[in-house]
């Protein structure tokens, strides 16, 4: 199978890569460089060219405060523009398309977790973006997974247990917010599922994988520096202020995904695994 992986230098984009070498998978890697997403004529040419089966679209604009201000068009080009760009010329030459969403498209005003059937409703640029992303898959392609993701850590780029380590070495005290509540994700268990839902045929549509149990940052940054010698405070979000708004509870519904009988780890169990691998 030919298989196409955008943001393949990324962090998600990254685990992908060592997980299909792992399995001895071949693929093609594109970041920027190699594939603008947001170009349509370059993206039509290039499905042309190598016409791929599969793709799994990791290329994003993730930089959620940013994307309410001077990254506002970037956000909208890459994640709305470049993933319609990408849907339409997966359209044409009959290939799979595997896209990546958030929890963000969600406005976290709900005490109940959220399923993959309920109506989004973003309040922050970034959700919003990626919710349109997802509607441009929905549109133009019938062999399609949107795969709704959250709080995602993983060894190969910024997140938030770097930045907890990182200034736990500085630091002897840290404040973190108690009242946004979610799951986090590790990309090992997120690009499992991916190359899962593939392998195993699940039917097209959207799904949501997380890690389970559900935490909020104060516990989880706690969870992190458990062995730190750094007190860990919780404080509220009024307190720390933020451009983008934040969901206050954006648990997902992980039910659909656990029927398909993939297995997933509770965040504590995929958090100490993860510290394993980089204390190596």
């Amino acid at each position: 199978m030919k298989i196409l992986i955008t943001g393949a230098q990324g962090q998600l984009g990254t685990e992908l890569r060592h997980l299909l070498d792992a399995q001895g998978v071949a693929y093609r890697a594109t970041d920027a460089h190699d594939l603008d997403i947001t170009d349509e004529t370059a993206v039509n040419q290039y499905f042309k060219d190598y016409q791929p089966e599969l793709v799994y679209h990791c290329a994003a604009y993730t930089a959620v405060d940013k994307a309410e201000g001077e990254a506002k068009a970037i956000n909208q080009k890459v994640n709305v523009d470049g993933t319609r760009n990408l849907a339409k010329a997966a359209a044409e030459v009959d290939a799979t398309l595997v896209y990546i969403s958030t929890d963000y498209v969600f406005d976290g005003d709900s005490k109940e977790i959220y399923t993959v059937d309920d109506q989004p409703s973003p309040r922050n640029e970034y959700g919003r973006a990626k919710y349109e992303g997802e509607q441009q898959v929905q549109k133009y392609l019938k062999k399609f997974y949107i795969i709704r993701t959250s709080w995602v850590f993983g060894e190969f780029g910024h997140n938030f247990v770097y930045t907890m380590l990182d200034l736990a070495k500085t630091h002897k005290e840290l404040s973190v917010v108690d009242d946004q509540y979610g799951r986090p994700s590790w990309t090992k268990t997120l690009a499992e599922f991916m190359t899962f839902a593939v392998n195993q045929h699940l039917d097209y549509g959207i799904y949501h994988l997380s890690n389970d149990n559900s935490c909020n940052w104060y516990e989880f940054a706690s969870a992190i520096l458990a062995d730190k010698d750094v007190d860990v405070k919780p404080v509220s979000s009024s307190e720390y202020p933020q451009k983008a708004w934040r969901p206050r509870h954006s648990i997902l519904d992980l039910s659909k995904t656990k029927a398909t009988g993939f297995k997933i780890d509770t965040w504590q169990t995929a958090l100490k695994d993860f510290l394993k691998v980089i204390n190596r």
